[in-house]
């Protein structure tokens, strides 16, 4: 679910929901992953590659519940190595 959240100059802030905690976060906060039109998973740093993406914030433990419960499997659907899941941990804030 998108809301629109505007920050107090006046510019819109994007919200997305972190697949692990549920919780509404604007996008800056959180890690985007996505399974690109050919079925390659990666991380979009950017939030510029095409694809379908989910968000995990950058904390241990909501990328760690995401790795148990496949959240982000689910939100992607597609298998996510486990290389994606140790560079995701390198982005803890």
């Amino acid at each position: 679910m998108k809301h629109r959240v505007y920050d107090s100059s006046g510019k819109r802030i994007c919200i997305r929901m972190c697949v692990s905690c549920r919780e509404n976060k604007p996008k800056s906060e959180l890690i985007r992953i996505v399974k690109s039109p050919d079925g390659v998973v990666a991380i979009d740093e950017k939030s510029a590659l095409a694809g379908r993406g989910a968000y995990v914030c950058k904390s241990r433990e909501c990328i760690e519940k995401s790795r148990k419960n496949r959240g982000i499997e689910r939100g992607i659907k597609a298998q996510v190595p486990k290389e994606i899941y140790e560079v995701l941990l390198n982005f803890e804030a």
